[in-house]
This record gives structure tokens, sequence and C-alpha cells, in this order.
């Protein structure tokens, strides 16, 4: 058992059930658009510890139970904790550069790190399996694919309350800093590794052509 992996889901669970708790200490350290462009940079790392409910909470602490266990044997125990505290910074960095002009923006979760766990599990192991629901297993790979481009129709769309944004900044911290500490991936995982980067490189694109 992992120790640096079950630290991590205990720092969820007390800070989280904290913020369940006592209302000023979740206000105090949520995701705030406008708090954050007024100096309270912490929130960027603190707001992904925090969780909306039990539910919230439980489903992402076993994703990434499920999935953690890849990378750290894949990578090791310090890669794997670069990989989720980088993913957490980058979901927080694209949901400020999509959302700067909202002050009014909030978000609470551990889904970006998460995610970024995720992808670099299907990065490092791409011919396995995922299961949807316990009843569906799709390549993992597709379902990296069909996740972020999901995420960008729901950032798109804005019809539902995910913090969609966060998904994908943690999705391409995974895959950047994945790819940085295992590069031999582009050459045996060349097709793949491609195919993982088409969502990213179109998100970008539609930034920048202002379609988002």
């Amino acid at each position: 058992m992992n120790t640096i992996l079950i630290g991590i889901i205990v720092a969820n669970v007390l800070v989280s059930y904290k913020g369940f708790n006592d209302y000023s200490f979740f206000r105090k350290y949520e995701f705030h658009v406008g708090s954050i462009r007024s100096g309270e940079q912490i929130r960027m790392l603190s707001s992904g510890f925090l969780h909306a409910d039990m539910m919230h909470l439980a489903f992402n602490m076993l994703t990434l139970w499920f999935f953690a266990p890849a990378v750290i044997a894949h990578l090791g125990s310090i890669s794997f904790l670069l990989i989720y505290v980088g993913s957490l910074i980058f979901g927080s960095l694209l949901t400020m550069v999509f959302h700067k002009n909202d002050f009014s923006y909030r978000a609470v979760g551990a889904s970006g790190a998460v995610t970024g766990v995720l992808y670099s599990a299907i990065l490092l192991e791409p011919n396995s399996t995922i299961g949807l629901y316990f009843l569906i297993n799709i390549p993992a790979y597709l379902f990296g694919i069909l996740y972020l481009l999901y995420s960008i129709y729901g950032m798109k769309a804005k019809n539902d309350n995910i913090g969609h944004t966060a998904h994908f900044g943690g999705a391409v911290g995974g895959y950047l800093i994945t790819l940085i500490k295992e590069p031999s991936l582009m050459i045996d995982h060349s097709l793949m590794t491609i195919l993982l980067a088409i969502p990213i490189i179109i998100l970008f694109v539609m930034a920048k052509m202002d379609k988002l």
C-alpha cells in the first residue's frame, strides 16, 4: 500500500470533512476567481482538497485509487506525486485563463488532479481497458480521447455545473508531465501519444479562434 497515495486520500478526506462542517472554512479555501485575482493564490491549490459532498469526494478518491497504482508502478511514488500536484495546478491555471473575467466563478474538487493521474495511466498503459459503470469495457486511449472531446463540449455549452475546464487542464498536465518524465513513450507508443494530443490541439485552436 503506497504511503503517498494513502496520504493524498487522507488529506482529501480530512480537508473535505472540515469543509462539510465549517462553511466559513469552505468559502475561505474554495476556488473563487475574484478572491484569487485579489491575491489569494492559495485557493488554486487548497480548492483541490475540498469537495461539494460525500458523493463527489468518494467518486474522485475511488478513481484515484483505481488508476494511481499504474502510474506508481511505471514512474515511482515521487513522480506520481508530481503528476498529481502538477495536474491540480494545471487545472486551476486553465480555469483561470478561461474564467478570468467571471469574478463570481467558484469550484472545488480534486477532479483536475485525478484526471491528470488517469491520463498518465492511459498514456503509460494505452492498451488497457476502462470499465464504464462496471459494465462496458472500452480501450483506455479511446476513453481518453472521448473524455477530452466531451470536456470541450461542456466548456462550450456551459449547461451544467461540472468543472470541465479543470478536468481538461488536469488531463493536459498529466499528459505533459508523463511525457517529460518518460519521453520514450513518444517512440514506444507514438500513435497513442499523437491520438491523445488531438483533443488538446482542438481546444487551443478553438480558443485561439474564440470559439469557446
